[in-house]
């Protein structure tokens, strides 16, 4: 399996640093770090986050990284990652 990110799952990472930064500079580089890390787990276990099936026929899934929701669509052998948000974001 390879993992890749779209640019707007990238744009929502940079996004989301941007917002806690200027409030909390530590914490913001710590949730990005933990938002690149948390889709690696794909890589062995690809299915382990809950179908959305109102995305048929694509297969999007989703996992929870802390208080973050990261959507993955899986095609073939490749994971793409893409969106993220807090979870207490209006999505």
């Amino acid at each position: 399996m390879e993992l890749k990110w779209t640019s707007k799952a990238l744009s929502d990472l940079v996004r989301l640093y941007e917002f806690l930064a200027p409030v909390n500079k530590p914490a913001a580089v710590r949730a990005a770090q933990a938002l690149t890390k948390a889709p690696c787990i794909l890589l062995t276990n690809p299915r382990i986050g809950e179908q959305l099936f109102h995305c048929e026929p694509r297969e999007v899934r989703r996992i929870l990284a802390g208080k973050y929701e990261i959507r993955y669509e899986i095609q073939g052998a490749t994971i793409y990652v893409l969106r993220l948000w807090h979870t207490r974001e209006d999505r």
